[in-house]
């Protein structure tokens, strides 16, 4: 790409400005030449994330950048007799201190560049200013854009008016999506708290029919590309997105800056609406409906989507520069189909016709509803979505009082009238909308600095994702190039769930209650769990007649059945493990060439779970067990008694081997790093993969703040760290 750019006839420091630009938009210090070309050219194509060290040459120049993040070492020296060494370590040659002239390191973003010809090393600030000042990229960026906020405002639509509950229960909301997420996004204004363990059944083995979003897991960084600390990194972070035709990168214009920019992804009602409305000169703005009807059956999903692409590439010959793809027409006689597999199945489209840079996706759906829903819409290609459904299920919200009631300056309720009700009502309704807009950026934030990104435009089309349990030949069409190691479900099965879940909803039968969901806390009527009442229930029945002695039941039986429904019954209907059965040799092995199980526990080991996130006996008696094995248990990130360290009057050991330690250094001691046989430094944060552990403040007690040296009733978070 680097030498395409060159070749177009731009300098090396500007194909290089282009490609890995410094994070500059909350930079106030920033030369506003510098800031428009970077302005202007990111209308032409993302950022290069990295973590990058690039050097370059021409023959002529010589030079080295770091990504924006500065992820990478980069040291250089000058000496006396007029070389130059730059590597990524200090010491690759060797110079005597009085024939150093001049030493420094790579900074982010920042150019080092060497002019061969001039034999000098020219300043950062000196080259991108000669560059930026080559044309008047600022003047052609502030006359070209527009940002949507500066659009007029429309009156909206007529579309056809459907019950909320019909839409929710089309769309396969539940109780539990309205309680626990999207109430505490419009309360907090930020991303609810859950555990991270899940033994939830995989989509692909649901038997409640999961949205398309759930086939797909979050890809995260690993060493050699680390997370971001979205929190303590916040400079380098971005949301800033834009809607438009991307037009010929080998040439400079104005027309390059025709963009609908936005200060982040996700579009309130009345903001789509001025797309869906615009009239400007400049932007041309087509609504394609994702629905099909229903007569057509399971087989309608696929002939409607052939057509959706169809239409779309027709769109964009005849200069449609925005596409939005709508499932407001859904109906009693309409089905919607998955959002996510439409937006996918158009970018892909597009991309093999070679017309996809020449407009801009948004998706206008009931579907998504939480941080993981939009983060597969844009990993997929949609550069904007409005999840409309989500915000008109802030009025059933509000009417059971899951909304805060009473804001700062807000008069008695006494004192309001009828008309000043409704208008607070408004009020207190935008203002949950705004909440909601907030803590869904907070959570596309976290999830692409988990791997390593930090713009969202880098993020969009990225497909940053796996995909577990969909047929390849759907992967290869509509989902091209995502990694999918194994087989599942195709669009016939994706349609009748479709079906079924309109089902629910029309004909209206008056029903009142969702269904209640359950995936994120076990329900009886909900998702399936691994752990549920049966298996802890027989576990704990296993585990008390063995110690106590008063429960008359075999412990060894109870055991047995406790082991059948956690290995046989849950697992073979929620884990792809419970679906694999053992191939037994076709000769048995000798006991004595077999290593004896007392041997071969010394090698186990317990996961890393912390103190707070265990209870104290729970973490205590984990440490018990591995030690009277010979094996070893770990503290996890949350530190550890030191009353642990000294054996108990019964010769049992409480204490650790394995001491952990995270970016939080909570309950990191010199005590207890001197007591540990294993020392463990996270990297990308383990089980919660460049995210980073979270306790809620309700959590730490007396106890845990004062094992983790931090303060009762705050939360303690963990963020990422890099190598």
């Amino acid at each position: 790409v680097l030498e395409l750019l060159v070749l177009s006839g731009r300098s090396m420091p500007h194909a290089v400005m282009m490609m890995v630009p410094e994070a500059y938009r909350t930079r106030r210090d920033l030369d506003p030449d510098v800031k428009g070309f970077y302005d202007f050219h990111s209308c032409l194509m993302e950022p290069w994330d990295g973590p990058a060290a690039i050097a370059f040459t021409d023959g002529r120049l010589a030079g080295a950048v770091l990504d924006r993040n500065g992820l990478r070492p980069g040291r250089w020296v000058q000496d006396t007799e007029g070389y130059v060494v730059l590597a990524s370590e200090t010491g690759v040659m060797t110079v005597a201190p009085e024939h150093v002239q001049r030493k420094g390191r790579l900074a982010p973003g920042k150019l080092f560049l060497l002019d061969l010809e001039e034999g000098r090393i020219v300043e950062d600030e000196e080259v991108k200013r000669r560059v930026a000042r080559r044309k008047p990229y600022g003047e052609w960026y502030e006359r070209s854009v527009v940002h949507i906020d500066d659009l007029p405002d429309r009156d909206p639509r007529a579309p056809r008016v459907e019950p909320l509950r019909s839409k929710q229960l089309a769309f396969g909301y539940s109780q539990e999506d309205l309680r626990m997420i999207i109430a505490p996004m419009a309360t907090k204004g930020e991303e609810p708290v859950a555990s991270m363990g899940n033994d939830a059944a995989l989509a692909v083995l649901s038997e409640r029919q999961p949205p398309l979003f759930a086939y797909f897991k979050q890809l995260f960084a690993q060493v050699t590309n680390p997370p971001i600390d979205a929190i303590r990194e916040n400079v380098v972070m971005s949301l800033h997105t834009g809607v438009g035709a991307e037009v010929n990168l080998l040439t400079e214009s104005p027309d390059q800056a025709h963009q609908l920019v936005m200060d982040q992804p996700i579009l309130r009602n009345h903001e789509l609406e001025k797309l869906l409305q615009v009239s400007h000169e400049i932007f041309n703005a087509a609504t394609l409906d994702i629905t099909w009807p229903i007569e057509d059956g399971t087989d309608g999903m696929d002939g409607r989507l052939a057509l959706l692409c169809t239409e779309a590439e027709g769109y964009v010959e005849n200069g449609a520069n925005i596409i939005i793809l709508s499932d407001r027409n859904l109906g009693p006689e309409r089905v919607a189909m998955p959002s996510l597999l439409a937006v996918a199945a158009v970018h892909h489209h597009l991309v093999r016709a070679g017309t996809r840079l020449r407009t801009g996706l948004v998706i206008e759906s009931g579907e998504p509803r939480d941080i993981h829903h939009m983060a597969t819409l844009i990993g997929y290609g949609a550069s904007a979505i409005n999840p409309y459904l989500m915000f008109e299920s802030l009025d059933e919200l509000a009417d059971r009082s899951l909304l805060p009631e009473d804001q700062p300056g807000d008069p008695p309720a006494e004192q309001l009238g009828s008309e000043m009700d409704r208008a607070q009502r408004l009020r207190e309704r935008e203002e949950a909308e705004v909440r909601i807009v907030k803590a869904i950026g907070k959570g596309l934030l976290k999830t692409i600095a988990k791997m390593g990104i930090s713009t969202i435009q880098s993020y969009c089309g990225a497909q940053i994702f796996e995909a577990v349990g969909l047929e390849h030949e759907l992967i290869d069409k509509h989902f091209t190039g995502t990694a999918s190691r194994i087989g599942g479900v195709g669009l016939g099965v994706l349609a009748t769930e479709a079906l079924e879940r309109h089902f629910r909803a029309y004909p209206n039968t008056g029903r009142d209650l969702l269904p209640v969901g359950g995936v994120l806390q076990w329900r009886r009527d909900g998702e399936l769990h691994i752990w549920n009442p049966d298996t802890i229930a027989s576990l704990q029945h296993a585990v008390r007649a063995n110690a106590s002695g008063l429960d008359r039941r075999d412990p060894q039986r109870t055991y047995d059945e406790f082991a059948r429904l956690a290995n046989d019954e849950a697992t073979r209907r929620a884990a792809l493990r419970g679906l694999m059965k053992l191939r037994c040799a076709e000769q048995a092995i000798p006991l004595r060439e077999v290593e004896p199980a007392t041997e071969i526990v010394k090698r186990f080991s317990t996961g890393a779970m912390s103190l707070g996130s265990l209870s104290r006996e729970a973490h205590e008696t984990l440490a018990v067990a591995m030690n009277r094995l010979g094996g070893k248990s770990n503290t996890g990130e949350g530190g550890e008694d030191p009353v642990r360290f000294t054996p108990d009057e019964n010769g049992d050991q409480r204490r650790s081997a394995i001491k952990q330690v995270a970016s939080g250094r909570f309950g990191v001691t010199i005590n207890y790093l001197v007591n540990a046989d294993q020392l463990q430094i996270k990297m990308a944060q383990g089980a919660k993969p460049g995210e980073g552990g979270q306790l809620p403040g309700h959590k730490v007690d007396d106890y845990i703040a004062k094992i983790r040296n931090s303060t009762p009733g705050v939360e303690c978070r963990v963020r990422a760290i890099h190598g």
